[in-house]
C-alpha cells in the first residue's frame, strides 16, 4: 500500500476522538496519509551531550543534572494574586561542569517535580543574568535505571507545526501510534535504479526516520529521499502532460503543409512583414527572437506550447499579434484571453488599429455584451468570418463555437487556472498556444509550472526608455510627494495615485488605511483641485471604467486614484509619477506591475512607496527590494523567497500542487536531477510499460501523488 492509499479516519487510530480530531483537522490533517505526510518543521537534537559549561557555544544544552536547593524569591511583597502572595520558584542545579538556577514563573507544582537530591534529564536555554547562569525556557525528564531509558532525551524529536489544544508530545505520540500501525505496510514509491542512484531509502524507512530519526545520518537520507520522491514525481506529472500533448499533435489537419506561406529572409511570413512595415519603430532582438520561436512552433506537427515571459512593457502583446498573424496565415483563428475586461478591451482596440489595416477581422467578447450584439457576433465566429476575438471567460462559455481555432493566446497566465486553460482549448482541434506573462517567472518556477512549456524571454526593453526612478516615503512626509507630484503636473504630465481598499474600511486591521475613495475626494479638493482628478476602482460598470481609462489616456483626466484594478495592462505614456499609499500592504509582483504603468515614454518616471511609520521586516525588506532593483527577474525571485514556493500550478484559480518537504528554491539541484530523470524514463518508456518502471504506473494509477493535475 502506497503512504497516499492509507484513506482510515484519524479515529481509528487509539487515543484520537471527535475533539482532538477537529484540533488535527485544523492543520489539514484529515487521514492517516496526511498524518504521516504532515512532515515536521524541524528537529531538536538530544542525542549529543552538551554540558552547562557550553552554554554559550551551543543554542541549547542537554545534559544530566542534579537539584541542589529550592528557593521561593518574592517579587512583589504584599500584593496577592488569587489569594497568593506572588513569588518566583528558583531551582538550583549542577553538572559535572557547572552550577546553574532555573527560575520558574507561575509554575509552583516545579518544586513537587524537580527533587532535591534527585537526577534529571535536562534541555534548556541558558544565559548569565544578575551575576548567575539562568534559564526560564526549559524541559526536563527524570533519570531511571538502565532498564527505562528516557522517552525525550539521547534521540532527535521532531518539532511540528501546532494549533491551539495540541501539544508537540501529543502529536508525537499519534503519528508514532500510526508509523507502528501503518508503517510496516508502506510500499516504496521509486524504481530500484534511482533508489541505489542516489542512496536513498526504502519510503517507509523514509517517512519513520523523518519523523524519528535514529542519528543525523538517517535523518538527512530521509529527507532526501522525501525530497527528490516529491519533485520526481512532479516531473514526471509536467514529462507526461508534455508527451501527450505531442501525441495528440500528428493531426495533420491541423496545419496546412501543402502551399504553406514561405518565410521571408527574416524568418517573417508575409502578413508578419506587413506589420513590421506599418510600426513606427524597430523591434527589439528580444521580440525578433520571440516571434521566430513562435513561427518555428507553429509550423512543425505539434501544437505549440510556449510561455513568453518578459518584464513590465517589454512588448509580449505586440509579439502576440504577431502569432495571430501566422494563425490567420495558416487558415485559422485566434482567441485572446485576458483576466480583466478593462485588458481585454485594450487588447481589442490595439489589435484592430494594427490587424485590421491588414485584413484581419477583430471582434470583442465579455459577458457584458448585449444578447443581439452577441448573438450577431458568435454567428461571424462560427462561420469564420472573425479571425482573432479577444475578451475574459467568456471566450469558453458554452455557446462558443469558432469555425477553426488555430491559436489561444493566454494573457497574464498566472491568473488563470489549469481548468481554465483546459476550457478554452477544448474549443478547438489541438490549437496552439500562446501564454503571456508580465510576472517574470523564477529560473525554478520555471522548471516546475511551466517545465511542459517552450520558454521565451524578452530581457530587452523599447528604445527611448528611461528606467523609473524609485523613491520610499514615509506617510509622515507625504506632503512632499505631494508637491513633487505637482511639479510634474505643472509640466503637463499625469499621474496615479493607488490605495488598498476602495474605501473605509469597518475593521481594525483596515480602520487606519487609506482608501481610493475617501483620498480621490480629498486630492480633489484639498491637494489638487485646479487639477481634473478621476477614481476607478473594481465595483464600477465596465462601461465606466473604459469612459474613465479612455478620458485619462487623452488626458482629459490629470490624476487618477486607482485600487490595484490598473496594476497589469495599462498604458498611457505621458503618466510619470505612480504613488503607491501603504505601499506595505502590497506584494513585490503587484508593485513591480504598479510601478511598470509609468515609464513607458520618453520622459523620466518616478514611483513612490509611501509606508507606514510602523513597518514590519518583511515589509521593510519588500520596499528596499524594490529600491534597489528594477530587473522584474530578480524581484520575483525575492518574491518566491519571502511567500515560499506554497503552491506550484494545478486546478485551482492561480491552479497549484502543494509540496510537503521539497523547496523548488533550496532544492533546485534535486530538481534538477529529478527532472533529468524523469524525463529520460517518459522518453525511453512513454506508458510506463517496462517491468522496472511498474512501480511508478502503480503510484500514478492507484494513489496520484498530486490531485487535480490535467496530464
Amino acid at each position: 500500500m502506497f503512504v497516499r492509499e492509507l484513506r482510515a479516519h484519524l479515529e481509528s487510530l487509539p487515543g484520537i476522538g471527535p475533539h482532538l480530531a477537529a484540533r488535527l483537522a485544523k492543520l489539514g490533517i484529515t487521514s492517516v496519509a496526511s498524518l504521516l505526510t504532515y512532515y515536521p518543521r524541524g528537529w531538536e537534537d538530544r542525542s549529543r551531550r552538551i554540558p552547562l559549561k557550553d552554554f554559550q557555544k551551543e543554542p541549547t544544552v542537554c545534559t544530566q543534572v542534579r537539584v541542589l536547593a529550592h528557593d521561593w524569591i518574592q517579587t512583589r511583597p504584599g500584593i496577592f494574586v488569587k489569594g497568593r502572595e506572588q513569588r518566583i520558584l528558583k531551582i538550583y542545579i549542577e553538572d559535572e561542569t557547572a552550577q546553574a538556577v532555573l527560575v520558574c514563573f507561575n509554575r509552583p507544582f516545579l518544586e513537587r517535580q524537580l527533587v532535591v537530591g534527585k537526577s534529571y534529564w535536562l534541555w534548556g536555554q541558558f544565559q548569565y543574568r544578575y551575576g548567575e547562569l539562568q534559564s526560564s525556557n526549559f524541559e526536563f525528564e527524570a533519570v531511571h535505571d538502565k532498564n527505562q531509558p528516557p522517552r525525550l532525551f539521547g534521540k532527535i524529536l521532531p518539532i511540528y507545526g501546532l494549533t491551539e489544544g495540541l501539544s508537540q508530545n501529543q502529536l508525537r505520540t499519534i503519528i508514532q501510534r500510526a508509523l507502528e500501525r501503518y508503517g510496516l505496510h508502506i510500499e516504496g514509491e521509486l524504481p530500484d535504479s534511482l533508489v541505489k542512484k542516489y542512496n536513498l531509502l526504502p519510503t517507509a524507512q523514509a517517512l519513520r526516520a523523518v519523523h524519528f530519526p535514529l542519528n543525523q545520518e538517517e535523518l538527512e537520507r530521509a529527507r532526501k529521499t522525501l525530497i527528490y520522491q516529491e519533485l520526481f514525481y512532479l516531473e514526471l506529472l509536467i514529462g507526461r502532460r508534455a508527451q501527450n500533448r505531442r501525441a495528440h499533435g500528428g493531426d495533420q489537419e491541423r496545419k496546412h503543409k501543402e502551399g504553406a506561406p514561405l518565410l521571408n529572409p527574416d524568418g517573417l511570413l508575409p502578413l508578419q512583414e506587413a506589420l513590421l512595415r506599418r510600426l513606427p519603430f524597430p523591434l527589439t532582438p528580444g521580440q525578433q527572437q520571440a516571434i521566430k520561436d513562435i513561427n518555428k512552433d507553429m509550423a512543425g506537427p505539434i501544437p505549440m506550447a510556449r510561455l513568453i515571459q518578459g518584464d513590465v512593457g517589454c512588448g509580449k502583446t505586440l509579439v502576440s499579434f504577431f502569432a495571430v498573424l501566422a494563425a490567420r496565415e495558416l487558415g485559422g483563428q485566434t482567441a485572446l484571453m485576458a483576466p480583466t475586461e478593462l485588458l481585454a478591451r485594450q487588447h481589442a482596440e490595439n489589435a484592430a488599429r494594427l490587424l485590421e489595416p491588414l485584413g484581419l477581422h477583430v471582434a470583442f467578447l465579455t459577458g457584458n455584451i448585449k444578447a443581439q450584439g452577441r448573438s450577431h457576433l458568435l454567428k461571424a465566429l462560427a462561420a469564420g468570418d472573425i479571425d482573432l476575438v479577444v475578451g475574459t471567460h467568456a471566450l469558453f462559455s458554452q455557446d462558443v463555437v469558432y469555425h477553426r481555432l488555430q491559436l489561444v493566446i493566454i494573457d497574464e497566465q498566472h491568473r488563470f487556472g489549469v481548468l481554465q486553460r483546459s476550457q478554452i482549448l477544448a474549443k478547438g482541434n489541438n490549437p496552439d498556444l500562446l501564454m503571456m506573462s508580465a510576472t517574470p517567472i523564477p529560473r525554478t518556477l520555471a522548471l516546475t509550472v511551466f517545465g511542459d512549456l517552450e520558454v521565451s524571454t524578452i530581457h530587452d526593453m523599447p528604445g527611448g526608455r528611461k528606467p523609473v526612478k524609485t523613491h520610499l516615503a514615509k506617510q509622515s512626509s507625504e506632503q512632499r510627494v505631494y508637491d513633487f507630484v505637482r511639479r510634474e503636473l505643472e509640466k503637463g504630465h499625469q499621474a496615479y495615485f493607488v490605495y488598498p481598499l476602495i474605501d473605509e474600511g469597518t475593521s481594525e486591521v483596515t480602520a487606519n488605511l487609506k482608501d481610493a475613495q475617501s483620498m480621490a475626494e480629498r486630492l480633489a479638493r484639498e491637494v489638487y483641485p485646479e487639477y481634473k482628478v478621476a477614481l476607478i476602482h473594481s465595483r464600477l460598470e465596465e462601461e465606466k471604467k473604459r469612459e474613465i481609462m479612455e478620458a485619462f489616456r487623452k488626458g482629459e483626466i490629470h490624476v487618477l486614484v486607482a485600487t490595484s484594478v490598473v496594476e497589469v495592462g495599462v498604458d498611457v505614456p505621458n503618466a510619470t509619477c505612480m504613488v503607491v499609499e501603504h505601499a506595505e500592504r502590497f506584494g513585490l509582483a503587484a508593485l513591480h506591475q504598479l510601478r511598470g504603468r509609468v515609464g513607458r515614454g520618453a520622459d523620466q518616471a518616478y514611483c513612490f512607496l509611501v509606508y507606514s511609520d510602523n513597518l514590519s521586516e518583511d515589509g521593510k525588506h519588500r520596499l528596499t527590494t524594490m529600491l534597489h532593483h528594477q530587473d522584474g527577474f530578480i524581484i520575483a525571485e525575492e518574491d518566491l523567497k519571502i511567500r515560499g514556493p506554497g503552491h506550484l500550478a494545478g486546478k485551482e484559480q492561480s491552479g497549484y500542487f502543494t509540496l510537503g518537504m521539497a523547496d523548488p528554491i533550496r532544492d533546485v539541484e534535486t530538481l534538477q536531477k529529478a527532472r533529468h530523470d524523469a524525463f529520460a524514463i517518459i522518453e525511453k518508456d512513454p506508458g510506463l510499460l517496462l517491468p522496472e518502471h511498474t512501480v511508478l504506473r502503480e503510484v500514478l494509477s492507484r494513489s496520484p501523488p498530486f490531485e487535480g493535475v490535467a496530464l
